[in-house]
């Protein structure tokens, strides 16, 4: 087995589809070698944007990729995922909404759907009175293979090159301990999810609203994480409108951030993006070079 690449190596070579060292091509041919072997390779999904998104998520140490990717597979049936996709029906979305406000809306500068989470918003006591925690895991999943098999697909066919993260926007605006405390399991689960079973999905990550203690938190979680982790997440206080504008244009911004977008009905509920102009993409019905960051 190749030895995992090196500091130095890193540095040159992202580990992405056109930046590959010889030795993390062996390594991603080998992987792909052995998943093939143990019939847990499937076409449609493992393609090699994919396996290294695992790779580059386990710095390219074969036998711990390897454990990733069959855990999550394992998980993927456990949990039931393509039959969910195929039959979850979330119809109470509008009103969870209105409790817990998360959605996608357009994209920024560099072609990746937009995510907005408005955690301080959050009302548990009136959402599970519209839904259950069960179902807003489910619709996490469904969430999270919409944007693998349509948002990402739609964008990297707009902006002409592999588009494979979003841009998350973080709203701790009226976020006290107690509103976190009570979506705080839900808030686990679903960061347990993103992390091990849809790794590699985050391009830029703003957290605005940050209160003074939370600033100060950061100063010192910041040095534990990876590096390439810790320089995609931004902190920034009530004045964080500039730091957005430069890397999200204004007419994609809703006007509740800064920005001049204002949808009919609302940017919460309008799921405007390029996959809402691309009809239907690996069975999903819309409505309506390679990324490295």
């Amino acid at each position: 087995m190749p030895p995992a690449t090196n500091s130095t190596e890193q540095q040159k070579f992202t580990g992405h589809i056109g930046s590959l060292s010889p030795q993390q091509q062996e390594t991603l041919d080998k992987f792909r070698q052995e998943i093939k072997n143990d019939g847990i390779f499937d076409e449609r999904r493992h393609d090699d944007p994919c396996l290294l998104r695992f790779l580059r998520a386990r710095k390219f140490d074969l036998v711990k990729t390897k454990k990733m990717f069959t855990d999550c597979e394992n998980w993927r049936k456990d949990f039931g995922v393509d039959e969910l996709v195929a039959t979850f029906d979330y119809k109470e979305r509008d009103d969870v909404m209105k409790y817990y406000p998360r959605y996608y809306h357009k994209v920024d500068k560099d072609g990746r759907p937009i995510y907005i989470e408005e955690i301080g918003k959050v009302d548990v006591k009136a959402l599970y009175q519209v839904t259950t925690l069960e179902r807003q895991i489910q619709n996490l999943v469904v969430e999270y293979e919409k944007l693998s098999d349509v948002r990402l697909p739609s964008c990297s066919e707009k902006f002409g090159k592999l588009i494979e993260t979003s841009c998350t926007i973080l709203d701790l605006k009226g976020v006290s301990l107690r509103s976190f405390s009570n979506v705080f399991g839900f808030v686990k689960q679903a960061s347990n999810i993103g992390q091990n079973y849809y790794p590699e999905r985050m391009g830029k990550f703003y957290i605005i609203n940050a209160p003074m203690l939370f600033s100060s938190v950061w100063s010192l979680v910041k040095p534990l994480l990876d590096e390439v982790t810790a320089a995609k997440i931004v902190i920034l206080n009530s004045k964080y409108q500039p730091t957005l504008l430069e890397n999200i244009p204004a007419e994609n911004l809703p006007v509740a951030f800064g920005g001049e977008c204002d949808c009919e009905g609302g940017c919460q509920l309008s799921d405007a993006g390029p996959w809402k102009e691309s009809g239907v993409i690996n069975g999903f019905v819309t409505n309506g070079e390679s990324d490295k960051n």
